[in-house]
């Protein structure tokens, strides 16, 4: 079984790139708030370049785990702290069955300052409806 979620997390890494180049170069450069950029268009950028986050997530629909609007709505109802997971720090409360998967971007997430986290939250809870 443990193989299983291992090859699902290598394919996943592999195969799915960033194709925008505006998006890929503005993810190039450390990219902050104070850069005229949001809070959530700065986490966007991390989603979608540092933090490999759009291998396995899209906003509006589940990919290899679930859609960042069920993310924010999950967080929101059980006052979660997405923060704290993405440091490591707290337990799955959306799909804690894809765990080992998510495990993986895990370790690349606990490398980020909690800047770069707040902005992956603002990010998160600005796919609300």
């Amino acid at each position: 079984m443990m193989k299983k979620y291992i090859v699902l997390a290598l394919v996943a890494l592999s195969s799915c790139k960033n194709t925008d180049d505006k998006g890929t170069e503005k993810a190039k450069k450390e990219v902050t708030a104070s850069d005229d950029f949001t809070p959530a268009q700065v986490g966007k950028i991390i989603f979608e370049g540092k933090g490999n986050c759009t291998s396995c997530h899209n906003v509006d629909s589940k990919l290899i785990g679930p859609s960042l609007q069920d993310i924010a709505k999950i967080y929101k109802e059980k006052n979660g702290n997405i923060i704290s997971f993405l440091k490591g720090e707290s337990e799955a409360i959306v799909d804690p069955s894809q765990y080992e998967i998510m495990a993986t971007n895990l370790a690349l997430t606990k490398t980020f300052t909690d800047t770069e986290l707040q902005a992956i939250e603002a990010y998160t809870y600005s796919t609300l409806q």
